[in-house]
């Protein structure tokens, strides 16, 4: 039974209130923090039982497909952070719900991006994931999460602003897969060695943009997410956003949606960790060549069309 994304069913328990979005910026960075004390309590790992599977705390009335829900233990204020449920079931991995169950999260996040941009405070709709512990991930449950920002992000700003997105040709030697509309590579210039982007071609802005392919969108995510599970060996831990353009007319020009991947290891059981230098120095070091990277993703079976 799909709730759909407007009814929230969980009981009342104990959750944050942010207060008033008390934004910072370093003088001598630039960087901008949001502080956030109340999110300091917030639980590291359930107590008891995993609060998403049914019957659970965020699921008290029992099976479901895809839902969203407010988070007890938002980043900002004023309804502005989402938990996005993938699916009832406790142990599948994204690529294991298969198209069907691909599909439903894909228009799940069509349609919240559609809700949250008609709102007046909402300047930008962010979606993402962390998949696994070692990215911050404090339940296994197959969940993501999204942001409405008042205004848009410097990083996605970035790319609106300066940002050339060329989706590479099949026959490249950085291309991964294609389904539908949508294309997968590994970037040229990537800080994380199985890093991919996932974009479509035309112009598509955003996920709620009538022409974009959400079909061939949830299919290039299972096949992918199955190859990088398969290169790493088992679970690979991930970081996972989507770049569209906001509904503001303001905004001209611009990348199409678009999805960026962050695999956390460089080697099957061996991480990738971002060093001091890179941090210090805003240059990355790459271990692995992004063509052999996507050749390791492309001898992967991934999934079936």
């Amino acid at each position: 039974m799909n709730t759909g994304p407007e009814r929230d069913v969980r009981p009342e328990a104990v959750s944050a209130t942010p207060g008033p979005l008390d934004r910072r910026t370093d003088p001598l960075s630039g960087v901008e923090c949001v502080v956030v004390p109340a999110r300091q309590g917030r639980p590291n790992l359930p107590d008891a039982g995993c609060p998403f599977c049914p019957g659970g705390l965020e699921a008290p009335d029992g099976p479901y497909s895809a839902r969203c829900i407010p988070n007890r233990w938002p980043a900002m204020p004023d309804r502005r952070c989402e938990v996005v449920l993938y699916t009832d079931q406790h142990d599948l991995a994204f690529w294991q719900l298969g198209h069907g169950g691909a599909l439903e999260v894909v228009e799940l996040w069509a349609r919240r991006t559609r809700e949250l941009s008609r709102r007046g405070d909402v300047g930008y709709v962010l979606i993402f994931e962390n998949r696994g512990p070692e990215v911050g991930a404090t339940i296994a449950h197959p969940h993501g999460q999204i942001y409405a920002y008042p205004e848009i992000p410097p990083v996605p700003l970035a790319e609106i602003v300066d940002g050339v997105l060329e989706i590479p040709a099949v026959d490249h030697p950085n291309s991964v897969s294609t389904r539908g509309d949508w294309s997968a590579w590994i970037p040229e210039a990537p800080v994380w060695p199985y890093e991919l982007l996932l974009a479509p071609a035309g112009a598509q802005r955003s996920l709620d943009d009538p022409g974009t392919d959400l079909d061939g969108l949830a299919d290039l995510l299972v096949d992918v997410l199955a190859r990088l599970d398969q290169f790493a060996q088992g679970a690979m831990p991930y970081m996972l956003w989507i770049h569209q353009l906001p509904a503001d007319d303001r905004v001209s020009g611009g990348p199409p949606v678009h999805v960026h991947i962050a695999p956390y290891l460089r080697a099957p059981g061996t991480a990738r960790y971002v060093a001091a230098a890179e941090l210090g120095a805003g240059i990355y070091f790459d271990p692995v060549d992004p063509a052999s990277a996507a050749g390791d993703l492309r001898s992967m079976a991934g999934s079936t069309p």
